[in-house]
């Protein structure tokens, strides 16, 4: 708990650092310093040089714990392709992790998968199959986005065609494969944590990306009555 000096010196560093302003003073007004601080720090390990993709995740609790543990790892955006049922991720399974996140949908793999190579991306799809690599042999030199496909059938034909390559996880027991919220907390953990290392300061957020989350969720952290109130009093101002 934060004593009046604590909160009033922390209150101007955010200033001094930009992420809180003038305009926005209304609401971050109306939060308590302790909140914005624990928002600040988890902000500051956040990461789009990591991403993930889902390609016909069914499950609603498996769509819900490859959120959980995206957000757990500090990851900011997910890339959603939904297959034969709808993205409906288990509530009590998120424990309201996705409300951090910025869950992309896109209407085919494709799509998905081109648009993040357009965005400098490369794109390793979990696999078994022949010419696949072990997870630690990922290079994190760059970008990365990791795909996880279907509960029973995996990624699709397509989706290894256009991935840059395949990664499998190694294991030494009799089963073959993991469930596929156990499998991406395992890849997140390796991969996050040699990116970190690896990629230094280009993992993290820029400036104007922080800043620009960072009052998301301001607006998110306010009771949803609070919230109305005070978006109409910003549309009238």
């Amino acid at each position: 708990m934060m004593d009046e000096k604590e909160a009033k010196a922390f209150i101007e560093q955010l200033q001094q650092e930009g992420l809180l302003t003038e305009a926005m003073r209304p609401v971050w007004q109306m939060i308590m310093p302790e909140r914005l601080k624990r928002m600040y720090d988890v902000l500051n390990e956040r990461t789009r040089y990591i991403t993930i993709i889902t390609e016909a995740v069914d499950d609603p609790h498996n769509q819900a714990a490859v959120l959980r543990s995206a957000e757990a790892f500090g990851l900011q955006d997910v890339y959603v392709v939904t297959g034969s049922a709808p993205f409906q991720p288990n509530p009590f399974v998120t424990r309201n992790a996705d409300k951090w996140l910025t869950v992309q949908q896109k209407k085919d793999i494709q799509t998905a998968i081109q648009q993040l190579k357009e965005s400098g991306y490369q794109v390793f799809a979990s696999y078994l199959g022949e010419g696949t690599i072990p997870l630690q042999a990922i290079d994190v030199s760059r970008p990365t986005a990791l795909l996880f496909g279907n509960e029973h059938r995996g990624v699709s034909d397509e989706a290894i065609r256009l991935a840059d390559g395949t990664f499998m996880i190694p294991m030494h027991g009799f089963v073959q494969s993991f469930n596929i919220s156990v499998a991406a907390a395992l890849t997140l953990y390796d991969v996050t944590e040699r990116a970190r290392r690896q990629a230094g300061e280009a993992y993290y957020l820029p400036f104007a990306e922080k800043k620009a989350l960072y009052e998301q969720w301001m607006w998110q952290t306010l009771q949803p009555r609070l919230r109305r109130m005070m978006e109409m009093q910003f549309q009238k101002s």
